[in-house]
Parts: structure tokens; C-alpha cells; sequence
């Protein structure tokens, strides 16, 4: 495990911004002790540093994962994140969405979610922003990113893409063999 470079930090910064805006901050400063993001083999790991300090003791080719699994670097050099994120990037979202329940079960095979299925949004929300994907009962299932700005919502039929996907809890079961 590695420091990011300062361009591989960029990337990752950059796409995390663009789903919890300012609140990225406390990612790296928390109250429970000090947190960072490592590399391994193309993924970014986001670990504690007391963690981090213990795992020296590894061999690099021993250590399989530390910490949580944020996403990874493509052959071109761009950062996807993973669902695995989705527990810290919903504590900390600037922009949500709440779909209905007939709607869930399409999100959750990797389909866009539609106008039809949305039930609330935050107000604001710009075009091509990241955003969180709640049930109604405010359970994280994933995260996509806005086709249309709010105000252009209310105009748009019901069977026009809100949301473009992007990662969902649905994965777990569909790419079990390729997510770690």
C-alpha cells in the first residue's frame, strides 16, 4: 500500500466532491482519529491510520485489502468509485434522492431511475450533479448522477431518465467475483 500521487488524489477528491461537496473534509478529519487513503493494486483504500501503521508488518503481496474499498483507477487513469463507498458518501451527501417503491427494483438491476419513480429530490439540484439514491424509509441504495436539474423536473414526462446510474446495492450480488 501506497500514498496517492498528487494526481491520483486529485481524481479521487475531485469525484468524491462531486457527491458530498465541502463535507469531504470530514472524510480526513474525523473525531475518532485520523484517516487517509492508500492504493493498492489500482484501488483506493480509505483506512485508518493507526490501521494503516499496523498493516507495515504485511508483505505487499500477502496484504489482499485494508480498510474500505473507495474504488479504482481504470487503464486510462480515471477513478469509478465503488457501492462500497456508499456507507460514507450517504453519511455525507450534498444532494439526494428519494425513489418510490415500485421504482427501487428497476435501480437495483442497474437501470436509470425515471420520472415515474421519483418521490422526493432536494431542492436545487444542478444538472450532472452526484447524488445519493434513498428508498422512501431512507435506506442508501446507491448512487447516480442528475440527468436534469430540479426546476427541469417538474416539466419532463414520466418516462424521461432523472437519474443516471451509477452504482447500486444490487452489485453486491451481481459482481461479487470482480468488487474486491
Amino acid at each position: 500500500m501506497r500514498p496517492l500521487t498528487e494526481d491520483e488524489s486529485r481524481a479521487v477528491f475531485e469525484k468524491l466532491a462531486n457527491y458530498i461537496g465541502k463535507n469531504l473534509i470530514h472524510l480526513i478529519d474525523r473525531p475518532d482519529g485520523a484517516y487517509c487513503f492508500r492504493l493498492q493494486k489500482d484501488r483506493v483504500y480509505y483506512v485508518s491510520e493507526e490501521s494503516m501503521r499496523l498493516s507495515i508488518s504485511v508483505a505487499r503481496p500477502n496484504l489482499v485489502s485494508l480498510g474500505t474499498c473507495f474504488g479504482k483507477f481504470s487503464k486510462s487513469g480515471k477513478f469509478k468509485l465503488h457501492i462500497t463507498a456508499l456507507d460514507y458518501i450517504s453519511k455525507y451527501a450534498k444532494y439526494k434522492v428519494w425513489i418510490k417503491p415500485n421504482g427501487e427494483m428497476p435501480f437495483l438491476y442497474g437501470n436509470h431511475v425515471l420520472k415515474a419513480h421519483l418521490g422526493r429530490i432536494t431542492e436545487d439540484t444542478p444538472e450532472h450533479q452526484g447524488v445519493v439514491v434513498y428508498s422512501m424509509s431512507d435506506m442508501p441504495l446507491g448512487f447516480g448522477v442528475t440527468a436534469r436539474a430540479t426546476v427541469d423536473t417538474r416539466k419532463l414526462d414520466p418516462t424521461s431518465i432523472i437519474i443516471f446510474h451509477q452504482a447500486d446495492v444490487g452489485e453486491y450480488l451481481r459482481d461479487e467475483d470482480t468488487l474486491f
